[in-house]
């Protein structure tokens, strides 16, 4: 706060001088022009600059400030004085840009960008969103301005542009609709990384080295010395080597030198000297002498690159090019040129006009140039074959086309095309010709007369209705790619055969029945993700067929297909297999999952062709005998009804190596062989989730050649000891689940084991595998340990190492420093038990979250749990998943938490607050989100105030694959929506009419399957992060919620989730079992899960008799739960369960455990010293304080609550506080705890004056206009009304302030700011916030009605009274370190009034209390 107000004064200062400087302007300036009318709009009284008064009227704030680590960057109000701010506030539509200088771009890092980093120069210029590019240039005396896109190309804009609508047009795509939200986002210097504008281009050294390099250097002709030394000027250019006849100049003869398949040399007999060779019997040669080692280096190195071409292309793709180096013009061999990713222009020296220059060019790239029309010059290319024109804009085709009779491969995809001319037919040598993504209705009749043609792409258009009898006449075509047309229908008017088409794509359509029995030719079919019922087809040369994720109840095809090697008919309805299955003779590949088998026929397990048979989730009881020495190799059977397997099913299937019966009713596995020998090559085996018992272990020995065993979830009581040790290859062994009392100590015969996973056992020794050589991953957490026998030295090789779910593990130092150097090391916290839950206490919800990396080698998914979110009862949790990168999701865990509080802040409707939390989090991401991406699922559990019924919802919000389900009532319910383009329509609607390039596998650019992520903003607009919100009210019946990414609910149903988590309970335990499910069912990806498991019935109801009823209250809670958090608990992520956390580097750890666990009871009003609250819970709220029930009328018992303390926002360490106290130097203050470095301040807030009426309790009324917040002084702030007393939460503080005095209160300086602001309500209070706490409670009013206490010392009227019979409670009290939380205020008594038990007056003003919260 205090270098704001720094920065303010600095500011102030500076606008000053720039009124004083206008002045003197002015009157030098004398009758100069008028200034721009948008100027008088700025509120500026001063004349403009010189540059101004030409009719720009911008104000340019010139100053030099870094985009990141400056505070004032990040504050809009630091960077501006008071004059811009007004004339900013003004109008919504006026705004700030931000210049950057010409400085060399950043190339975008792997991690966050750090404030060492040197950035360009920065000005920022006040202009609205109707100034022009032309306007900016003329007041900042530049020849143009230069936008950039996620740190990607850079455009330069045309005079017409206006780059403040540019950027609000930017943010409105992004999701944001709130105007005033708009201006403020547009403002943040963080957007340079999405959004930014130079006023010079900046000069990548790198680009330029790569598209041209010249100097004038000595030069030498020949390997003779007949030739002497000469100065020349030498360039570098494509595939040539130019060296010119003079110095200096490029007149005269010009000598060519081809280095495509030559050589370039080092001279050793002269220093920085190359010789430059080209290829071919009569090879020239050229020495060039360079000047200095860079020089001779950069030279080197690209002509290196050139001559170890075998084909003659320039690539200068991706670097912002709209023209070419003149000089490329010289290499006339030249034959493949690239320009994808650049704006090419058609005037100009190098643009486009100028093509036809290169006489032997083949192949011409021009791809994503923004071109808008198709540029004619090209059609003056003769000898071009191939040529690329896709997602350029184009509506049209010339008819010049014609002209390029060469022309073997045309690309328009990604245009606007609805036609096609009819010189187009003329191209006789046109074979391929892409028309993906367009806007054609049919297929063009103009592709009759391409007899060339062999393959016609036109995925994306709007082809509903495909006539078979139309593709008759183009007898030529063989392949045709219709995805994501919307066809609804495949009509043939004749029975003539289409006997030339061999491959069809039909997938992601709306057909509900296919009849291709027509095209007898038909080799493969690709009709995935339809709505078909039925399918028939010709098997005269049907090779593979793809029909998954249909409605399909049979398929026939006639006669049968005897070359079919690879069929995929999973998540149909099938409830039988076709007999020409078994008939067809060359099957190899058959996945029938997901369908409703109830059995395989004989006939195909005995298939002497099928190796891989898929048929997992069908209703499969029995499996058929095999023949001996049958070829299958892998078989997927997971989640039938077996209950056993043949018995001779292991040696006659020898070449079985992969099989997976988990989830099934298995209780014992057949032998592996006849005899003690066996011939078993079986490598992986997967048995999880059965009723196998130990003696299924004796069983295993024969598979020598197991890799991998997964036994989790079965019942097994031990593993024999003398049959694991001759499993000698094993590498990953999972016997997690069970009834396990120890590993047995022959695993350390299995040298190349690598992963041991055995949680959630009875396991009380540590397994002996820490003396494997190549042991990477130990998971023994969910045990009984309770201590560790460590060799002296661990192996290098170990990565991950979990402990947690060990309650009676203790671990030594020795052990610790011995687990210092693993990566990943899980142990459990050691909470401390405090008062609250010595009276079995319990919490709303409690979690557990389990991560595992598969098959990959870094941990892609990151996981936030915060149980104690804000006031102590919210909860805030989140998944995400980086797919490929960790750096995206770690730095979300990092920073979504922070940014939801600050969110909540601003809003309090869910979506608003919601939508704003991901789309600051995605900017946050800097240059990290330019290129990297992650899925993201937060959810936040809050007092819902439209409501009545409901006192807690839960508001969910998710972007990408990853997925929340609710257990309520022992049922799931969904509470996220996948935004892959597979699963959502209205997303993939929406991106092809972004004219987006959607791969085949349906990826956007081939990039990601999902449509909305945080991060991978070079997407945009394809790739939004503007997440989908749902509300849901919580009621008793909600039993845990469950977050996952992507591949845990590919391999878990919701319901078996669900299923899972109730018979396990154990939140922790509960996750863990679903990754580990997710693994056995054949996941190789990471996986991650939390469990959070949910007591707000009225079973856990902690009110004390008799229950009154309440109004239901609005954010936040009305009533705290009455628990104590202790340290080991913060609230904020631990760095310990794997949550990272950003702290102040000033706080010590001590410090951030009691601020996070004092905030129970935050943002709640106190009570007075006068009576024993009544304890309530959440779900049963206090009544208010209206009609009263005497003090006497209350029950006995429970734990009187004399004070509240309020140690969260005031607890700060002794050099944080500016008012000189020291704990070494004063004598122990009351209500003052010294903990080493550790200063707690007990805040005693005394709300004692209360209007009181007599009469029975009743339900309370609506306030009066003194009362109603509608009006009041606090329109930004999250307010409740409870008990006749009115409490704004902003910053978990809390401030007592009598109604009359607010105003002189709103008069302070330091206090002014706090009405109408909002403030941040993070877990850990910054130390600018603490500063502003302090510095109001100086200057409040200190009164009998109500008043702050500073901790410097006690006020004489800040005294409590406490009667002699309570004074042995308190101090026990102030002893302890966790904050005793009451519920709300209690009735008081009339004025002067004595109470029986209480030795002292009690003094209570008849005044309405505003508790006003910093």
């Amino acid at each position: 706060m205090k270098d704001e107000k720094n920065t303010e004064r600095a500011l102030r200062s500076a606008d000053a001088e720039r009124q004083n400087e206008a002045g003197a302007e002015d009157g030098r300036a004398g009758g100069g022009a008028t200034p721009n009318p948008a100027l008088r709009e700025a509120g500026c009284d001063r004349a403009p600059a010189p540059a101004a008064r030409a009719g720009t009227g911008i104000r340019v704030l010139k100053r030099n400030m870094k985009r990141n680590g400056s505070r004032g960057c990040v504050n809009r109000k630091t960077r501006f004085g008071s004059r811009e701010r007004d004339w900013l506030k003004g109008d919504a539509q006026r705004g700030c840009v931000c210049l950057y200088g010409a400085s060399e771009p950043q190339a975008p890092p792997s991690g966050p960008q750090t404030s060492s980093t040197a950035q360009p120069d920065l000005k920022l210029v006040l202009c609205s969103t109707n100034t022009t590019v032309e306007e900016l240039c003329a007041q900042r005396d530049v020849q143009g301005l230069y936008l950039q896109l996620h740190g990607d190309l850079i455009r330069r804009l045309d005079a017409s542009e206006r780059p403040l609508q540019m950027v609000y047009d930017y943010l409105t795509a992004m999701g944001y609709d709130d105007p005033l939200r708009v201006q403020q986002e547009a403002a943040n210097s963080d957007l340079s990384c999405m959004i930014r504008f130079y006023s010079e281009k900046p000069v990548n050294a790198d680009q330029q080295e790569r598209t041209l390099l010249k100097g004038v250097f000595s030069v030498r002709k020949g390997k003779t010395q007949l030739h002497k030394w000469a100065e020349r000027k030498v360039i570098l250019c494509g595939t040539s080597l130019i060296v010119a006849s003079v110095k200096d100049s490029l007149t005269g003869k010009m000598h060519i030198l081809p280095l495509v398949g030559g050589k370039v040399e080092e001279v050793k007999r002269r220093q920085h000297c190359l010789m430059f060779s080209s290829a071919g019997p009569q090879a020239q040669t050229y020495y060039v002498n360079f000047d200095t080692l860079a020089d001779y280096q950069r030279w080197h190195r690209q002509a290196s690159k050139v001559v170890s071409q075998t084909i003659s292309l320039v690539d200068l793709s991706c670097y912002s090019l709209e023209e070419v180096p003149e000089y490329l013009f010289y290499c006339q061999d030249v034959t493949h040129l690239n320009l994808r990713h650049n704006f090419m222009r058609l005037d100009g020296p190098g643009g486009l006009v100028n093509f036809n220059r290169f006489a032997q060019l083949r192949s011409l790239n021009l791809s994503h140039n923004g071109l808008g029309t198709f540029p004619e010059s090209v059609c003056e290319i003769q000898t071009l074959t191939e040529l690329y024109l896709s997602c350029n804009g184009i509506s049209c085709l010339p008819d010049r086309i014609g002209n390029l009779q060469s022309l073997q491969t045309l690309s328009l995809d990604g245009n606007r095309l609805d036609s096609l001319p009819e010189e187009l037919g003329s191209l006789a040598q046109l074979s391929s010709l892409g028309l993906s993504f367009n806007d054609f209705p049919q297929i063009p009749g103009v592709l009759e007369r391409l007899c060339a043609l062999d393959k016609l792409s036109m995925a994306g258009n709007r082809v509903e209705i495909l006539d078979l009898s139309d593709l008759l006449r183009m007898t030529h075509i063989k392949s045709i790619d219709l995805r994501l047309t919307g066809l609804r229908c495949i009509k043939s008017e004749t029975l003539e055969p289409v006997k030339h088409l061999t491959q069809l794509d039909l997938r992601d359509n709306q057909l509900t029945s296919l009849d291709l029995s027509s095209t007898c030719s038909l080799e493969t079919l690709y009709c995935q993700r339809n709505q078909l019922g039925s399918l028939t087809l010709s098997g005269f040369t049907l090779r593979t067929l793809h029909a998954s994720n249909n409605r399909l109840t049979t398929v026939n095809i006639y006669p049968v297909p005897n070359q079919l090697t690879h069929m995929d008919l999973s998540r149909n309805v099938l409830e039988y297999l076709p007999d020409w299955v078994c008939d067809s003779r060359k099957i190899e590949v058959l996945d029938v999952s997901n369908n409703l088998l109830s059995e395989l026929p004989a006939r195909l397990l005995s298939s002497l062709s099928l190796r891989k048979l898929l048929a997992g989730n069908n209703r499969l009881e029995r499996l058929s005998d095999l023949l001996d020495h049958i070829p299958l190799e892998t078989l997927d059977l997971q989640h039938n009804k077996l209950k056993e397997l043949p018995e001779s099913f292991f040696y006659k299937a020898l070449n079985l190596k992969y099989l997976n019966v988990s989830a099934n009713a298995l209780e014992t596995i057949p032998p592996s062989s006849q005899s003690e020998e066996s011939l078993s090559t079986l490598q992986e085996l997967y048995l999880t989730g059965n009723n196998l018992n130990e003696n299924c272990g004796a069983l295993l020995v024969g598979h020598q050649n197991l890799r991998v065993l997964h036994m989790a979830y079965n019942q097994l009581l031990s593993f024999p000891a003398s049959k694991l040790s001759k499993l000698e290859v094993l590498e990953e062994l999972n016997l997690s689940g069970n009834k396990l009392k120890a590993i047995p100590s022959t695993v350390s015969s299995c040298k190349r084991l690598h992963t041991l996973i055995a949680h959630s056992n009875n396991i009380g020794v540590f397994p002996e595998v820490l003396n494997l050589p190549e042991i990477k991953l130990v998971d023994v957490s969910c045990n009984e340990q309770t201590e560790i026998l460590l060799p002296d030295s661990l192996p290098s090789t170990l990565q991950e190492l979990d402990l947690t779910g060990n309650s009676s593990l203790i671990l030594e130092h020795r052990t610790l420093n011995l687990f210092s150097h693993i990566s990943t090391l899980k142990l459990d916290q050691k909470p401390a038990v405090t008062a609250g839950d010595a009276q079995g206490t319990s919490t709303l919800w409690n979690h557990g979250y389990a991560e595992m990396c598969g098959q990959r080698n870094k941990l892609c998914v990151s996981v936030l749990a915060v149980d104690r979110f804000g006031d102590s009862t919210e909860a805030a949790y989140g998944i995400f998943d980086g797919d490929r990168n960790e750096e995206v999701s770690r730095l979300l865990q990092c920073t979504m938490g922070d940014v939801l509080a600050e969110e909540i802040q601003h809003s309090s409707v869910d979506s608003v607050y919601m939508c704003n939390t991901f789309r600051t989090s995605h900017r946050k991401l800097g240059m990290a989100g330019q290129k990297l991406g992650a899925s993201a699922l937060l959810c936040y559990i809050h007092h819902e105030s439209s409501e009545p019924g409901s006192y807690f919802s839960l508001t969910v919000a998710n972007v990408g694959t990853c997925q929340a389900v609710l257990c309520r009532d022992g049922q799931p319910l969904a509470l996220s929506k996948v935004f892959s383009l597979e699963q959502c329509s209205e997303e993939m609607e929406r991106v092809k009419l972004a004219k987006a390039i959607i791969t085949e596998d349906n990826k956007v650019s081939g990039v990601t399957c999902c449509s909305r992520l945080l991060g991978c903003s070079y997407l945009f607009p394809w790739v939004l992060p503007k997440p989908w919100v749902h509300t849901e009210p919580l009621c008793s019946k909600d039993e845990f919620l469950i977050l996952g990414n992507k591949a845990l609910f590919q391999k878990v149903s919701y319901q078996e989730a669900v299923s899972t988590v109730l018979a396990v309970r154990d939140p922790h335990a509960a996750a863990k079992k679903l990754c580990t499910l997710a693994q056995s069912y054949g996941c190789r990806d990471n996986v991650g899960a939390v469990v959070v498991a949910l007591h707000i019935g009225e079973d856990s109801c902690t009110c004390e008799p008799p229950l009154l009823t309440a109004e239901a209250r609005g954010p936040p809670a009305p009533t705290p739960l009455p628990i104590t958090v202790s340290p080991g608990d913060p609230a904020t992520p631990s760095s310990s369960s794997g949550i990272a956390s950003e702290f102040n580097s000033e706080m010590s750890a001590s410090e951030v455990g009691s601020e996070a666990g004092s905030t129970a009871s935050d943002e709640h009003p106190s009570s007075g010293p006068t009576t024993r609250p009544e304890r309530r819970c959440s779900l049963h709220p206090t009544s208010t304080l209206c009609n009263a029930v005497p003090v006497t009328s209350l029950g006995h018992g429970g734990h009187p609550a004399l004070f509240q303390r309020q140690p969260s926002s005031a607890t700060f360490s002794s050099n944080h506080s500016d008012n000189g106290l020291d704990s070494d130097d004063e004598a122990p203050l009351e209500g003052v705890i010294s903990n080493g470095s550790k200063l707690e301040v007990e805040v005693d807030i005394h709300c004692c004056a209360f209007q009181l009426r007599s009469g029975p309790p009743e339900r309370p009324k609506e306030l009066d206009g003194r009362h109603d917040l509608r009006g009041s002084d606090f329109p930004k702030s999250k307010v409740r009304r409870q008990n006749s007393v009115v409490v704004s939460a902003t910053n978990g503080c809390l401030l007592a302030v009598c109604g009359r005095e607010i105003t002189d209160l709103k008069k302070s300086p330091s206090t002014s700011s706090l009405f109408g602001k909002k403030l941040s309500n993070g877990s850990v209070v910054a130390l600018e916030d603490s500063h502003n706490i302090i510095e109001v409670a100086l200057e409040a009013p200190k009164k009998k009605s109500g008043y702050f206490a500073a901790p410097a010392q006690q006020d004489p009227e800040d005294q409590l009274i406490i009667p002699p019979s309570l004074e042995q409670d308190v101090r026990e009290q102030l002893r302890g370190l966790s904050p005793v939380v009451p519920g709300p205020p209690p009735p008081s008594t009339p004025p002067l009034a004595r109470d029986p038990n209480w030795d002292h007056p009690i003094t209570v003003l008849q005044q309405d209390v505003y508790d006003t919260a910093l």
